[in-house]
């Protein structure tokens, strides 16, 4: 019955959807890219299905998904929301034959049914909490269903709490949840999660596989960009508003190149006419521009002047930069969002620097805290203090000859450790997907 109210319910909103594509060729082209994409698998073999919401979900499924394909005969098709999560994996898996893209067809009844006719389902993996009502009712029915990295934050927990009666019933259906927290566990299990199908093995984001990079490139690059040879400053993921304090902090100091990576690319041109008017500024595509040369990507480097702040306008960028920080800032932390990957900066052995908004990444923040290898701040004052103070530490280190005083040293052993004890996450998670 609550199948069927769901899906006369979303009937009816198609209606105004409808409506909204005659007036609007954004939503038009969304709504098409997903609902009308083809299906083009040609051969009906046994499949596991990944579904993700956008890139950094796709990011995540990575060692998920080459543990499948180095471990088992199945092909994967690997859904996914948006545009960008789409663009990261084309670039991941366009060599890969045994792995298919689709956008993922709005939890479409019908449209979810077409995929499952073209495929023999062996699993559905969903990463983190992707509750899609058709697309885990109609899956669980040919095959088992697996939630894996879930979690429930502080600002959900009261929206799931509010519809527990039509959870629980979707919750039956799901044979394994595997959460990145106690926490979550308990929120999941308190919402109708059967608890003895609720695991809590840690974050997938330890396993996270990013691109490692020769100290020649980095220093040429760090070289081109920055010619005056400035401290960096490397802002990433940051949302509406969060420039504003990275600016204000950014005109107190001396000497820094800031580099601002803006969460989504398209606020480029607003923050540049709002904010940046009275800085010495260039976008990232100015500096390298691309152009296409039998298919193959060119980048054809423009002469450099002395820059204040670049403001990156691509997408793919960020990683190379934290490689590069004298400091590494992390977004989303500073206005009420909760915060973006405080694992990456690390993995680049950059201690991040981040505000008091920390909901979406609240275990990790607290054993980066604890573990004193990244800093919390409350604000612009705060995260003043906290880079004058990484500058007399890097002043101490350099008038340091002995390795026990090396304060860079220490913090690298220490980030080194905290990476090693996480690094079983993926093990745990596809042994329990695979029923080991």
């Amino acid at each position: 019955m609550r199948k069927i109210l769901y899906n006369l319910i979303r009937t009816i909103l198609y209606i105004p959807l409808g409506i909204g594509m005659i007036f609007s060729n954004k939503l038009r082209k969304f709504v098409k890219k997903r609902m009308f994409q083809k299906i083009d698998i040609n051969e009906k073999k046994e499949t596991i299905w990944i579904h993700c919401a956008s890139v950094g979900e796709v990011n995540l499924a990575e060692p998920i998904i080459n543990k499948f394909l180095d471990k088992t005969q199945e092909k994967i098709i690997l859904t996914m929301m948006t545009d960008t999560g789409m663009e990261t994996a084309r670039k991941k898996y366009k060599e890969e034959t045994r792995v298919d893209l689709l956008f993922f067809p709005l939890d479409d009844y019908f449209c979810i049914n077409k995929i499952l006719s073209k495929i023999v389902l062996k699993k559905l993996v969903i990463i983190e909490t992707e509750i899609w009502p058709n697309l885990i009712l109609l899956c669980s029915k040919k095959s088992e269903v697996v939630l894996i990295n879930g979690r429930i934050s502080d600002r959900s927990i009261g929206s799931y709490t509010r519809i527990k009666f039509l959870l629980k019933k979707i919750f039956c259906e799901i044979d394994i949840f595997i959460m990145q927290t106690e926490q979550d566990k308990k929120r999941i299990i308190s919402l109708g999660a059967p608890k003895n199908k609720v695991y809590n093995y840690g974050n997938l984001k330890f396993n996270i596989e990013l691109p490692k990079y020769e100290k020649r490139e980095l220093v040429d690059l760090r070289k081109k960009i920055n010619g005056k040879g400035k401290k960096i400053i490397v802002a990433g993921s940051t949302r509406n508003d969060e420039e504003e304090y990275l600016l204000e902090v950014f005109d107190k100091l001396d000497d820094y190149l800031l580099i601002l990576v803006p969460r989504h690319i398209e606020r480029t041109t607003d923050i540049c006419q709002r904010l940046l008017q009275k800085y010495n500024y260039q976008k990232w595509t100015d500096i390298y521009p691309e152009e296409e040369k039998d298919g193959v990507e060119v980048i054809q480097e423009l002469p450099m002047k002395d820059l204040d702040i670049i403001i990156v306008d691509k997408i793919g960028e960020l990683r190379k930069l934290y490689a590069i920080a004298d400091i590494a800032y992390v977004g989303g932390t500073m206005v009420d969002v909760g915060g973006h990957s405080l694992l990456e900066p690390l993995f680049y052995r950059k201690p991040p620097i981040f505000g008091p908004f920390i909901q979406n990444v609240r275990s990790i923040a607290k054993e980066i805290i604890a573990r004193e290898i990244g800093i919390q701040v409350d604000g612009v004052e705060g995260l003043y203090r906290a880079i004058k103070n990484y500058e007399f530490k890097e002043e101490i280190s350099r008038d340091s000859n002995e390795k026990e005083n090396n304060i860079n040293i220490d913090i690298e052993d220490r980030i080194d450790k905290f990476f090693e004890e996480n690094s079983r996450v993926v093990d745990l998670t596809f042994e329990k997907i695979m029923g080991k």
